[in-house]
């Protein structure tokens, strides 16, 4: 049988060799009365300059990302926080070949214009309306009630009359990564001038918390109450605009606060190839058209149109179905100096009944540049966000040079659609001195559908006897070889500019039969002679 032996005077001496260790060590930790802690050397990050402080929030602070400030937050020189700043803006700048960064100096001046114009209390830049307007521009438009009163509210409100707040409500045709048609609603519910982002219709009402008071017609017909209102419930939701949803309003007050998007940069690396490697690739009609702006410029319109039925529709559980294009394209110089850029998202809708129709129809997008007078390149890249298919269009231009005492035209647009501007176009696409001009890119048209007709004349002077233009123009309708109609124009409901005259006519098309047709626009200079001769062809379809 085994015995546990206990040996302690080994344990005794183990003990005090391990007391002896921890003594020693303990000694050698601390400091001697001589060594001063403060004399330590400590690991502390230099504060960043105050330029850099403003720049990063107060400058950029609603467009940088936030990836880009955990970046530029963990910079350590100033030599590197310099070349962080110069390629922050190089990446926003629409134009690299020239020195002037037209982002950043668009952006500066928004600043300074929010600064002159929104500041109540404080800066102009803090407020929201500045906030907006320097993360996404100039709106579209502007609808201001700077003294509030008598408000008659739309159907999607609630009907009924009340008086509001001082607000305005901005208006953006289309805002990447928000979404198109957005308005958003600016309430001063102090008198201060401080307008704040309304988060629902009823925050500029006045009488909302007055018993009885600016009642909407549900609350006069005893289907909605007061209370409710006043929570956020709102029984008229089934007339509402979707943007007009709590939940869809939420959704666009959260992505105004988010920095824009840049935007594109993978079909900025494909524009200038000849060809894409897609197995499907998206094509698509590019037509570029010129409108005389000034002595030595030029408004140049780049139109880009696809079939929807190349195009992927897709839904998102609401019942509307959406097909999105990403276009991106790069203006080039003779010279091989860039001249410009534009990229934008198009987004086409349809309800589910809709949508069959939907996809015989067209998608178009248009941008409009200022240029100067030379021979040019254009590339365009269009990419279907559904599929993910793109296609490419590589093509040559010359912007004319119009001279100020010769009779000349712009270009010659057949339109789908032609009419007179409304308040709600100011600043849109489509839009060419006060009319709304949408190009039909592949010339065909349903019988009874009017083909849209719109020319500018420039240097046509007046007849003093007859205070008419000196010019004689006709319209040429031929089938083939075949002449169909020659009208003289009588100048009736003509709008005149100066040296320009604009010319918008729909041809009725009941009485055509199907087939290819030519319409040809003869102007003639009375004093010199001089004829112009604009030709357009479309094709009629049952």
């Amino acid at each position: 049988m085994s015995k546990t032996v206990f040996l302690p005077g080994v344990i005794l001496v183990a003990a005090f060799f391990l007391a002896g260790a921890l003594e020693t060590y303990a000694q050698r930790q601390q400091p001697t009365p001589t060594q001063d802690i403060s004399d330590k050397a400590r690991n502390v990050r230099p504060e960043l300059k105050e330029a850099y402080k403003r720049w990063i929030n107060q400058d950029v602070a609603y467009i940088i990302t936030k990836d880009e400030r955990r970046a530029f937050m963990a910079l350590q020189t100033d030599e590197e926080r310099e070349n962080f700043i110069e390629n922050f803006w190089r990446r926003r700048d629409p134009n690299p070949d020239t020195e002037e960064n037209e982002y950043r100096e668009e952006y500066y001046e928004r600043i300074a214009y929010a600064n002159e114009r929104f500041t109540s209390g404080i800066p102009g830049w803090k407020t929201d309306r500045g906030r907006i307007y320097i993360a996404w521009g100039k709106p579209d438009s502007i609808e201001s009630h700077p003294a509030g009163g008598s408000y008659d509210r739309p159907s999607w409100e609630g009907g009924g009359t009340t008086s509001t707040y001082p607000f305005e409500i901005w208006f953006y045709r289309h805002l990447e990564g928000v979404g198109d048609g957005i308005e958003i609603e600016f309430v001063d519910p102090t008198g201060t001038g401080e307008y704040r982002i309304a988060r629902n219709a009823n925050e500029k009402d006045a009488l909302l918390f007055v018993p009885g008071g600016g009642q909407t017609l549900n609350e006069q017909l005893g289907l909605e109450n007061r209370a409710d209102r006043i929570s956020g419930v709102n029984a008229n939701q089934r007339f509402m605009r979707e943007q007009d949803m709590p939940f869809r309003r939420m959704e666009i007050i959260a992505n105004l606060q988010r920095p824009p998007q840049v935007k594109f940069g993978d079909l900025a690396g494909l524009a200038g190839s000849d060809v894409l490697e897609d197995r499907n690739p998206l094509n698509f009609d590019l037509r570029v058209d010129f409108f005389r702006q000034s002595d030595d410029r030029v408004i140049v319109t780049f139109t880009v149109q696809t079939d929807n039925k190349e195009l992927q529709f897709q839904g998102d559980g609401s019942g509307i179905e959406a097909a999105r294009l990403n276009i991106f394209g790069r203006i080039t110089a003779v010279s091989g100096k860039r001249s410009g850029i534009f990229e934008d998202a198009v987004t086409t809708y349809a309800t589910r009944e809709e949508l069959a129709e939907a996809r015989e129809r067209k998608s178009i997008y248009q941008k409009a540049i200022a240029m100067t007078p030379g021979t040019y390149k254009v590339d365009v890249v269009v990419r279907d966000v559904g599929t993910g298919n793109r296609g490419i269009v590589n093509q040559g231009f010359t912007v004319p040079r119009y001279d100020d005492k010769k009779l000349s035209t712009s270009s010659l647009i057949l339109a789908s659609t032609l009419r007179e501007t409304t308040e709600r176009d100011i600043g849109g696409a489509f839009v060419i001195g006060n009319a709304k001009v949408i190009p039909n890119l592949a010339g065909r048209y349903k019988r009874g559908q009017q083909v849209g007709l719109y020319l500018q004349v420039y240097n046509a002077g007046i007849d003093q006897t007859t205070l008419r233009p000196a010019v004689d123009v006709e319209y040429v309708l031929k089938k083939g070889n075949t002449e169909i109609m020659r009208q003289a124009e009588d100048w009736s409901g003509l709008s005149d500019s100066g040296q320009r005259l604009t010319l918008a006519r729909l041809l009725p098309t009941d009485n055509l039969e199907n087939g290819e047709y030519e319409l040809m626009v003869l102007t003639k200079d009375r004093v010199g002679g001089q004829v112009i001769e604009n030709k357009g062809r479309f094709r009629i379809e049952p």
